[in-house]
């Protein structure tokens, strides 16, 4: 009876803990344990039926024999002694254990005991069937309804980052990084990563044809918007290889020429989820977007490799954007570009600024002090000390940045 307890304890442990996703897949792959193992799990409260009622079987005829043999052998001043001792052998070697081993090894439990615990179920029918109507009825009364699960079972994003997260030397950790990032695209917008217009590449059709041959030799973008007058005039979008095979006809081009290679542009909204784009330039077969505000106002530039980056991190050689905006110092500080995102910077530096509201540093700048500051401006944000060195033109041009230690920073002050 003991070698019983301890089966359907180990049993019921190693059904319950099974890694589900595990055994999915190896169902799949035919595996007959599997199979039989998700054939039991589909009806958890047949199953557990089963289990209790074998393993409350075999501990009270546990019980019953004990009792009739120490009557037997001592008296019936013998049965408190002998409910002692059995109880701490059911326990220790009947539950315990065997619940134990079956937590730690729950597939070499449960595959096997499945060959078992599935004959058992038909031939027990009958009486866990009474069980589970007794039991399902008595729930009722407490307005609990048995036959409504809290949930499929699926797993949310947050779940899913957290097991990708935990999986350990399963999956190498740049695969882990890239699986992260494709479950983040959904929290990340087109505003996040777009290239502002303030440093949008153009070609202004109104500029002298040999001042946009010059502009078109020194890019290093293959398509440029093309515009007349501001940004937002955009006329369309250029392929240097469609301009050079007109130049290569003629010396020179002509606005008409610029035009008839151009092509229709295409405008994406400010606040566009990430993975959403991404479907959308691969079905519209584009690489490159134009992004506007509700207004219709043309405030930055996306492409596929934008995106493509925050999958799967840097892959050009380009280390301008770098060079450009974050300056290291002797004295550990950064002296940073004001129009810098929070996004780029965060990602070079390994730092926390905050990005739940202004998209640049000039922008977290002027959100927390609510004025545009003068230079020589101190203050501190989070873990960062912070000072205005340069501001021009109603904005934040370069900024120092000393990390703090944490047992520093304290809330935003100014100085």
């Amino acid at each position: 009876m003991i070698v019983l307890s301890a089966f359907f304890s180990s049993a019921e442990t190693s059904m319950m803990t099974i890694n589900r996703y595990r055994l999915l897949h190896m169902a799949k792959d035919k595996h007959r344990g599997a199979i039989l193992v998700s054939r039991l799990l589909s009806q958890p409260d047949r199953l557990l039926g089963l289990i209790l009622f074998g393993n409350n079987l075999v501990n009270i005829s546990a019980a019953s024999v004990a009792t009739v043999i120490t009557l037997k052998l001592v008296g019936e001043e013998g049965i408190l002694p002998a409910s002692l001792v059995l109880t701490g052998v059911i326990l220790v070697f009947g539950e315990v254990a065997p619940k134990t081993v079956a937590a730690l090894h729950p597939e070499r439990i449960a595959f096997p005991f499945a060959y078992i615990l599935q004959p058992l179920s038909y031939l027990l029918y009958p009486f866990v069937w009474v069980i589970n109507k007794l039991a399902n009825g008595l729930l009722r009364l407490f307005g609990i309804n048995t036959g409504a699960p809290s949930g499929d079972g699926s797993l949310t994003i947050d779940e899913l980052r957290t097991v990708v997260r935990e999986a350990g030397n399963m999956i190498p950790m740049r695969h882990r990084r890239m699986l992260i990032s494709i479950l983040d695209l959904e929290n990340v917008t087109v505003e996040d990563i777009m290239v502002h217009r303030s440093e949008i590449v153009g070609i202004d059709i109104d500029d002298p044809p040999a001042e946009i041959i010059g502009l078109l030799r020194d890019s290093q973008h293959t398509r440029l918007p093309v515009y007349q007058e501001n940004i937002d005039n955009i006329i369309g979008m250029l392929h240097v290889r469609h301009i050079l095979r007109v130049l290569s006809d003629k010396d020179i081009f002509t606005i008409e020429d610029l035009k008839r290679v151009t092509v229709e542009p295409y405008f994406v909204p400010l606040n566009t989820q990430l993975h959403i784009q991404l479907r959308n330039f691969q079905k519209q077969k584009i690489r490159v977007g134009l992004v506007v505000d509700e207004y219709g106002s043309v405030q930055g530039l996306v492409t596929m490799e934008d995106i493509l980056e925050e999958i799967v991190g840097e892959f050009t050689t380009d280390l301008q954007t770098y060079d450009q905006d974050i300056h290291p110092q002797e004295d550990g500080s950064f002296i940073i570009d004001g129009a810098a995102t929070l996004r780029d910077i965060n990602k070079q530096l390994k730092w926390e600024l905050p990005t739940d509201g202004a998209k640049t540093l000039n922008g977290l700048i002027l959100e927390y002090m609510e004025r545009i500051p003068d230079p020589g401006t101190s203050l501190r944000i989070g873990n960062f000390a912070m000072e205005v060195t340069q501001a021009a033109d109603n904005a934040v041009k370069t900024v120092r940045i000393t990390p703090l230690r944490k047992n520093d920073s304290r809330d935003t002050e100014t100085a």
